[in-house]
Parts: structure tokens; C-alpha cells; sequence
């Protein structure tokens, strides 16, 4: 079946009691037990599985082309079972350009408990295979990145992490399974913050890691079950809801993010614009190759600096000025005080995160009324 298909129907057969299409949220703690140590059906309690959660979970699997899916209670909660795969001593290599919440995780939380962390220019394989050591176990890497919209080339790091006796990991919030699947790139696994495209209407947090590999999947559900940091099954509804509307969405995202790139790059306010479908990005050709569309998201630098930044961001009516992305509305983010203030002045200076810089989320509401907006505000 084809993805359209897939997001709509797996996991998510009509209810087999009442015949519903949509699957139902199952709003219990706890299951009747035939008899000790016999669950019905398998659930025994909802920390450990919920038939909602297991919808979800079944389809994120087969949008990503894995075999396992597990569900979170957030992105950072999908990231933090995936790096518990670890221990004191292990390195990661990690790629340059990150989400400042991943950033804050590996270098606060898991620097401290023994971590060692390098990072590599994302967007060069070589860098990666020149951090690596014989304690590296993972290489974690966002493409396109946020906020810079780097491409990592999946394959050749993959290749990378394969010589090093490591996991690739591969956060692929920006773009979703419709556009880009790591998995059949040579990625071991993927994380998604559930919260941002899969879910898609801005009213749910959640997390996601998808893989095929039998060893970390185990490892990873017994941390899920473990700790505890699983979604309720209203969200887990929520979130299988944006799934089925998950390819229409993105084209929608993608036409009006290419059209307002074009137009940004062309005004004599903008000093420089990060998107991937402009032949002037730097691999836009590689993005081409390992990515079916380009995505709904852009950065761009203003000239004047971060006066300019506050005047603009004052102005935009329809840009609602606001932290995450991948909802129906479009939304301005300001990376340097916002999503990547962990990372610092120094931090961010090294990565290239500039005080003029702003990143769109670019939404669904007609092009025209979203061109006149930046427009405006750009005068």
C-alpha cells in the first residue's frame, strides 16, 4: 500500500466490538485478567500498554518503514529512552547543528552522568568518521537540522556508524515520513517529536522512536515501561488523527514554504535564507536525492540585526510569535532567545546561530495572505 493509504488504515482497523472506524480511546488504568498471570488481550496496565497507544505506535512503524514504533510522553522523552541504550563511559558523536533542547540534554543531563559527547560539522560525513572512537555506540544526527536546515547525508554516515560498531539515530521532525525515511537510508533508528508535524494542530505533545533493530527496540521498550514516560490515550488518539491528513498537510506546507523562500531571498531586507528547495542552498542536491520534498520549514537573517528582529516579529499578524512548529498556523520562532538560549552566546556563535536569525514555521492558510504578512513587516 502506499503511504496516503498506510497513515489512513494501519493500526487502525474498525474496532472489532462495535465495528467503529476510528479507534477508540481507551481511557483505563487497568484490564480485567482472566486469571493470574493470563492479561486479556495482552493489556494488564496502561504504563505498560494501551490499545490506543498501540495503534499509534503500530502506524508511526509502518509510516517510517519499521518494524518496532514506541510512543512518548514527548519528543525529549524519546530521546532520553533512546539514549539510555548507554552507559558512563560511552561516546556520542553528535551532529553540530541540533534542536537546543537535544543540546541541553546531552551536554546538562548526560555529560554530567558520564556521557562524553563530540560534535561534527552535520554536514560533512568525513567530520563524523574523524570524532569517532572505540568507546562511540551512537551518532545522533537532526536533517535538515534546526535552526540552520542543514542536510546530513544519511547513507554516507550511516556508513560511518556501521564501520564504528554504532547506532545511527536520526531525528526527523522537520520533515516527517512523508518527505524523508531514514530507516531505508541506513539509519538504526528514529526519533520524532510527535508534537510538530505527525500531530500536526498544535494541541499535543508527544514523542515517537521507530526502528527495526530487534536489540534496541527491547532495551528501549523496557526503559518505556520503566520509567514510565508514555502518552495518555487521548493523545495518542490525537496524535493517530493528524497521521491520517499527514500527506496532504505536507505538500500544502511545502508549496507555501518554497513560494515565500523565493520571495524572501529576493527582498532587500533579507541577508540570507536557509531552505532546502532553493537551488542557492549550498546541498540543495543532496536534499533532493534523500528527501521526496523539501519541507515547511525556513530560517532567514535579517539585515539591521536584532532591532530589526524586534521590529519585524512586532509586526507579523498572521506569523503568531511562538516556540515549536508543524502546526496548521504559522508560527516565528527566535532561535537565539527561544528554542537554542541553552546553548548560549559562545555556543550559538560557533554553530552560526546570528542574533538577526528567525525561523517560520510556515502553516496552511492561503500563500498570498502569508506573503503579504511577511510583506509588511518586512518594510
Amino acid at each position: 500500500m502506499r503511504f496516503e493509504t498506510r497513515a489512513i488504515h494501519d493500526g487502525q482497523a474498525p474496532d472489532p466490538r462495535t465495528g467503529a472506524v476510528t479507534v477508540p480511546v481507551y481511557q483505563t488504568s487497568t484490564y480485567q485478567q482472566n486469571a493470574i498471570g493470563w492479561p486479556r488481550e495482552g493489556f494488564e496496565y496502561s504504563r505498560t500498554g494501551n490499545p490506543t497507544r498501540q495503534a499509534l505506535e503500530e502506524a508511526l512503524a509502518s509510516l517510517e518503514g519499521g518494524k518496532h514504533g514506541l510512543a512518548f510522553a514527548s519528543g525529549v522523552a524519546a530521546s532520553t529512552a533512546v539514549l539510555n541504550l548507554l552507559k558512563p563511559g560511552d561516546h556520542v558523536v553528535a551532529g553540530d547543528d541540533l534542536y537546543g533542547g537535544t543540546y541541553r540534554l546531552l551536554d546538562k543531563i548526560y555529560r554530567p552522568w558520564g556521557l562524553r559527547i563530540s560534535y561534527a560539522d552535520s554536514t560533512d560525513p568525513t567530520a563524523f568518521a574523524a570524532a569517532v572512537c572505540a568507546e562511540t555506540r551512537l551518532i545522533w544526527v537532526e536533517t535538515p537540522t534546526n535552526p540552520l536546515l542543514k542536510i546530513v547525508d544519511i547513507p554516507e554516515v550511516a556508513e560511518v556508524a556501521r564501520k564504528a560498531g554504532a547506532w545511527l539515530v536520526v531525528d526527523n521532525t522537520f520533515v516527517s515520513p512523508y518527505f524523508q525515511r531514514p530507516l531505508e537510508l541506513g539509519a538504526d533508528i528514529v526519533v520524532h517529536s510527535t508534537t510538530k508535524y505527525l500531530g500536526g494542530h498544535s494541541d499535543v505533545i508527544g514523542g515517537a522512536v521507530i526502528t527495526s533493530d530487534q536489540d534496541a527496540w527491547e532495551r528501549i521498550k523496557f526503559y518505556q515501561n520503566a520509567a514510565g514516560a508514555v502518552p495518555g490515550p487521548w493523545d495518542a488518539w490525537l496524535i493517530l488523527r493528524g497521521l491520517k491528513t499527514l500527506s496532504v498537510r505536507l505538500r500544502e506546507h511545502e508549496r507555501n514554504a518554497l513560494k515565500l523562500a523565493n520571495r524572501l531571498e529576493k527582498h532587500p531586507a533579507v541577508e540570507r535564507v536557509y531552505y532546502p528547495g532553493l537551488t542557492s542552498h549550498p546541498q540543495h542536491t543532496l536534499a533532493a536525492k534523500q528527501m521526496s520534498g523539501f519541507g515547511g520549514m525556513i530560517s532567514f537573517e535579517l539585515k539591521g540585526g536584532f532591532p530589526a528582529v524586534e521590529r519585524f516579529v512586532a509586526k507579523t499578524t498572521l506569523f503568531t510569535l511562538g516556540e515549536s512548529l508543524g502546526g496548521v498556523e504559522s508560527l516565528v520562532c527566535y532561535p537565539p532567545q527561544m528554542t537554542h538560549a541553552a546553548l548560549g552566546p559562545e555556543g550559538r556563535a560557533q554553530r552560526g546561530i546570528r542574533d538577526n536569525l528567525l525561523r517560520l514555521s510556515v502553516g496552511l492558510e492561503h500563500v498570498e495572505d502569508l506573503e503579504h504578512d511577511l510583506e509588511q513587516a518586512l518594510e
